[in-house]
């Protein structure tokens, strides 16, 4: 089967950073599905795992954790679906990724596909939306409320994906404000056509950019990317007892800056239940079916910003320069292989 991957870890401006190959079709395992992938997005992880991991001496590590296409064959214990649907996951960690004609995966973890999105706008929301929710319900508990805060939430990067989802759930399932950061027109107007109440400047002190608002100290705060350049502002503007989650991974956290107001700290990260086979795994396959209903409900909307062509070398490596450069808006979506 045609696939996408890297014999080494190299900067992306090599050639060699990303390259096309020829690779073994998968057999599903009990629990799987075999998947034609017909479109994939990229995201920030892909970019982290290609610069630190090194593939296997002589082997080719296969990105890629999001992915929409169609059911070709079930393992003898998988449930739910049939040959022939149209799903859209986000794969685990730990097993080889979605840049290939057919991927295996844990059926627990699927949804089926909106009916209303194409592949591309399917393929773009998986993973960015499973962060997402478990962030604000599963992590930060946003429907309960933060004792005299502000029912507002701030969410640090709007635009990434993972904001861009973050802002329409807020939105949608709770009746908090939402209150967005970006640094750009365009990003900020993105943020606003999303759904975002507000949209404040990260480029500025945040507690002051949030407290001009005239809303009080939010309850709740969800960074998505920079955490460790804001988090002394973070700690200002947000009210006492309030939650904070993050989903980055910042080189230092000084998590003294949370005591003086019992701040919580909620760590956010998508894969732990498919890298640890938690009793609630199949908790992600129930939480896409539910954005799948959302968006064909007309609630939530693709967040797909660029579509980059077709799935291979040349394009990933087109698309893993964007994401590096901290200047995507949205998702990056590839769709279909060279006929």
């Amino acid at each position: 089967m045609r696939a996408v991957g890297y014999r080494k870890s190299l900067p992306i401006t090599e050639a060699e950073a990303l390259v096309d190959c020829d690779l073994p079709r998968p057999d599903p395992g009990p629990r799987d599905l075999l998947v034609k992938v017909e479109a994939v997005s990229v995201n920030p992880v892909d970019t982290k795992v290609r610069v630190r991991a090194e593939p296997e001496a002589g082997g080719v590590k296969v990105l890629g954790w999001d992915a929409a296409g169609t059911v070709l064959a079930m393992g003898a214990e998988a449930e739910g679906f049939s040959v022939g649907d149209a799903v859209f996951y986000a794969g685990d960690l730990t097993r080889p990724g979605t840049n290939a004609e057919f991927h295996c995966v844990d059926a627990r973890i699927v949804g089926h596909k909106p009916a209303s999105l194409d592949w591309a706008q399917a393929a773009a929301l998986p993973l960015t939306a499973i962060t997402a929710w478990e962030a604000l319900f599963d992590r930060l508990d946003a429907k309960k409320p933060v004792p005299g805060a502000a029912p507002a939430i701030l969410i640090v990067g709007g635009a990434g994906g993972v904001g861009s989802v973050a802002i329409q759930l807020a939105r949608q399932l709770t009746d908090l404000t939402v209150i967005a950061t970006a640094s750009r027109p365009e990003t900020a107007a993105w943020c606003r056509d999303l759904g975002a109440h507000h949209v404040v400047d990260h480029a500025k002190p945040l507690s002051a950019e949030v407290a001009a608002l005239g809303l009080g100290a939010p309850g709740l705060v969800f960074s998505t990317t920079n955490t460790d350049a804001h988090l002394a502002e973070i700690a200002t503007l947000i009210a006492p007892q309030g939650r904070f989650a993050l989903i980055d991974d910042p080189a230092q956290l000084d998590v003294a800056l949370l005591k003086r107001k019992s701040l919580s700290l909620h760590w956010e990260f998508m894969f732990t239940r498919s890298m640890f086979g938690t009793s609630d795994i199949a908790a992600q396959g129930a939480l896409l079916d539910e954005v799948a209903r959302l968006v064909d409900a007309g609630r939530l909307r693709t967040t797909l910003g660029e579509h980059y062509g077709r799935i291979d070398a040349r394009n990933l490596r087109r698309a893993h320069a964007l994401i590096e450069s901290g200047r995507a808006k949205g998702k990056i979506v590839l769709e279909g292989f060279a006929s």
